[in-house]
């Protein structure tokens, strides 16, 4: 899966709409809304941010296995 598919998994995994998700990260609900259909994608500053609020790897939130993150 990807990163949009999966940003709207473990943000309902988490039971958070949109638009708290986006006041957890100063962002607009649209901002997530964008992500999560994939017309846009967060700086890296923000995937963190992402990463730390819905309590997930980048390695899970990206769609990587450990065979693809491994170099």
């Amino acid at each position: 899966m990807n990163f949009a598919t999966n940003l709207r998994i473990y943000r309902k995994k988490m039971r958070m709409s949109q638009a708290e998700l986006a006041s957890f990260l100063g962002l607009s609900q649209r901002t997530i809304s964008h992500y999560e259909n994939g017309s846009a994608e967060p700086s890296l500053q923000s995937l963190y941010e992402i990463c730390t609020t819905l309590q997930v790897s980048a390695d899970e939130l990206l769609g990587l296995n450990k065979n693809e993150s491994q170099c």
